[in-house]
């Protein structure tokens, strides 16, 4: 993928509402400000500049009798167990089964109280990682994942999910929603635009906006293989 753009204090200012700062956004209080400025991200065009490495398509569901080892998958199904022990380091192991008997194991090495608390037998759990065939059967390492309430089950997203850089002391779900709230704040093409409306057609590249909003929220027709190679037309805009 084609070196991206960096945030720094030359960055060019795409337009006023570019340099406001990220404390603007809803949540963000001094002690996140700050965990973001310590990765270079103080404003809302830094963290629109923030491309995503990689994406997940969350789009549709696999069953757990239908997975393939090693092959990323998104599974939404029940809690049925949960197992904490300690084999030369913490493990958090949640079964989760589907009908009529096929199960599959969320295994943890680095997990909270918290996190450990909020699986329930009976709870639906949506989970997305690469499955794998161990001695104790179906399992998914340290795979993302949400709860769900019944009103949400089968309920999908409609456009690949972005993977954003980690940032230390900030969760993947909260730079997501951030850099959501962010691209909400995108003025016009014409007050964001940077580059002559000729030249930008006669280079067949699309608008900054589109392109900042492409590359940050592809839509599930998207070219992925496009996207991770740099050929994709947003990435090249950028």
């Amino acid at each position: 993928m084609p070196r991206r753009p960096r945030p720094s204090a030359d960055a060019p200012v795409f337009a006023s509402a570019g340099e406001a700062p990220l404390s603007t956004l809803p949540g963000v209080g001094p002690a996140l400000a700050e965990k973001f400025a310590a990765r270079g991200l103080r404003r809302l065009q830094d963290l629109w500049l923030h491309l995503p490495t990689r994406y997940e398509d969350r789009t549709k569901l696999t069953r757990i009798a239908d997975l393939v080892h090693g092959e990323p998958a998104q599974v939404e199904a029940r809690v049925e167990a949960v197992e904490r022990g300690f084999r030369w380091r913490p493990l958090l192991r949640v079964l989760l089964t589907e009908p009529p008997r096929h199960t599959l194991a969320l295994r943890f090495f680095h997990f909270n109280a918290a996190q450990a608390a909020g699986f329930v037998p009976g709870r639906r759990v949506r989970a997305y990682g690469e499955p794998r065939v161990s001695s104790r059967g179906l399992e998914m390492v340290h795979p993302s994942y949400r709860f769900l309430a019944e009103e949400e089950a089968g309920v999908l997203h409609e456009a690949l999910d972005p993977v954003y850089p980690a940032i230390e002391g900030i969760g993947p779900q909260t730079v997501v929603k951030l850099v959501g709230e962010a691209l909400r704040r995108l003025p016009a093409d014409e007050e964001l635009e940077l580059l002559p409306r000729e030249l930008v057609s006669a280079l067949g590249l699309p608008s900054l906006r589109e392109a900042l909003l492409a590359a940050h929220r592809p839509p599930v027709d998207t070219d992925v293989e496009a996207f991770l190679s740099g050929r994709h037309p947003a990435l090249q805009r950028l």
